[in-house]
């Protein structure tokens, strides 16, 4: 199915396939197994669902990894598409979620064409790794290499020639912004306590059209176009995790969800809040947990105190002033759950006297006390 015709190019979308067809040549720089690099010589760009996102073809799955040309030529003689001529991408996200954005200036556009899922393969760039290349083959420290769970796969098309300097500046430029996109959803890396620069999978294929005139030599922030790839990839990346994840802002409006980087969980969560109350007021918050956890002001305070903490950390705020910051903004989560902001006072000294630190536990400790000191005084 034809789902988009544009100057230069067509996107069509069959089954588990979306791909584009170049109608005119263009360049392309791809992170693709198969074609990828930097090409004059591509007819396309193709995106393929391989498999479903949890326990299934694990056999595929094997195929991609250790003969990445066979899995790219049947996938394209399946759907009639010459593999020689074409970069793919692969990604277990539904095709039917791909996020197509279009933005211009002045003539110059740029479409891009998202997929993506996050719940379980987020990362941060550092984070640690447990898969060693070596001779063509893939090693974990695990044993064997897990199936992936989630890929952000992004391409991107410009009606403009781009000289090969810029289409490798483009590369970053949409690294960049997928990673804003992220952030401002607050996605949370799996293998670490920071917050999510991408998937472990990522790819992405970027194409300009060549057209014989003056090529564009940037495309880094303070250009146009680095403007129009950083904005259609930040819309798309985040329309299609609306879409495939039901990651969405108002989804991420949770105190849970910005204390999981953490170690903690929802049942872990509760449990410990719990212990610092008695048994009547314990039973009354499990059965509220839900709208305590998505209260606005009380999301709001617990954000900052975890802005804080990544602060102290990164040694953007010295260490030896945490007891001050987090008695302090501690003391605004207890009284954003009472709602008496009078005891503000009474709460920082209480919780001054209680153990803080940046480590895992002790800081997850001190904020289901400041949830508990909180709610304890909420109804009387």
């Amino acid at each position: 199915m034809l789902i988009g015709k544009h100057d230069g190019f067509e996107i069509h979308r069959k089954e588990k396939i979306i791909y584009v067809n170049f109608l005119v040549q263009h360049r392309v720089i791809s992170t693709c197994g198969v074609n990828g690099g930097l090409r004059d010589d591509l007819e396309g760009i193709a995106n393929h669902q391989l498999c479903e996102p949890l326990g299934h073809d694990r056999e595929g799955l094997k195929v991609i990894a250790e003969s990445p040309v066979d899995y790219s030529k049947s996938v394209f003689e399946k759907y009639g598409l010459s593999p020689e001529k074409r970069a793919l991408l692969g990604t277990a996200a539904n095709m039917n979620y791909a996020a197509v954005e279009l933005q211009e200036y002045r003539g110059l556009k740029v479409v891009t064409i998202s997929t993506g899922g996050v719940k379980t393969n987020a990362g941060r760039a550092g984070d640690p790794a447990d898969i060693y290349e070596k001779d063509g083959k893939f090693t974990s420290t695990k044993g064997e290499v897990d199936e992936p769970c989630g890929t952000i796969n992004t391409i991107i098309i410009m009606n403009k020639e781009l000289t090969h300097g810029a289409m490798a500046r483009s590369l970053v430029t949409a690294s960049e912004a997928k990673a804003a996109a992220l952030q401002e959803l607050a996605v949370n890396s799996r293998y670490s306590c920071g917050l999510a620069t991408g998937t472990g999978t990522d790819q992405v294929a970027i194409a300009s059209r060549i057209t014989g005139k003056i090529p564009l030599t940037s495309a880094g922030k303070h250009t146009k176009l680095g403007e129009l790839i950083g904005a259609t990839v930040k819309k798309s990346v985040k329309k299609t995790l609306a879409l495939q994840d039901s990651l969405t802002p108002q989804s991420q409006r949770s105190a849970k969800i910005h204390l999981e980087r953490f170690g903690i969980d929802k049942k872990s969560m509760k449990e410990k809040i719990c212990s610092f109350l008695n048994e009547e007021k314990s039973k009354l918050f499990e059965k509220n947990f839900a709208t305590i956890n998505r209260d606005s002001v009380t999301v709001a305070a617990t954000a900052a105190l975890v802005h804080l903490r990544d602060k102290i950390e990164w040694g953007i705020l010295p260490e030896n002033c945490l007891p001050e910051i987090f008695s302090s903004y501690g003391a605004q989560l207890s009284a954003s759950i009472s709602g008496k902001f009078e005891r503000i006072g009474y709460y920082r000294e209480s919780l001054s006297r209680e153990h803080m630190g940046i480590c895992n536990q002790t800081f997850t400790n001190f904020i289901c006390k400041s949830f508990a000191l909180g709610f304890n005084e909420k109804w009387e």
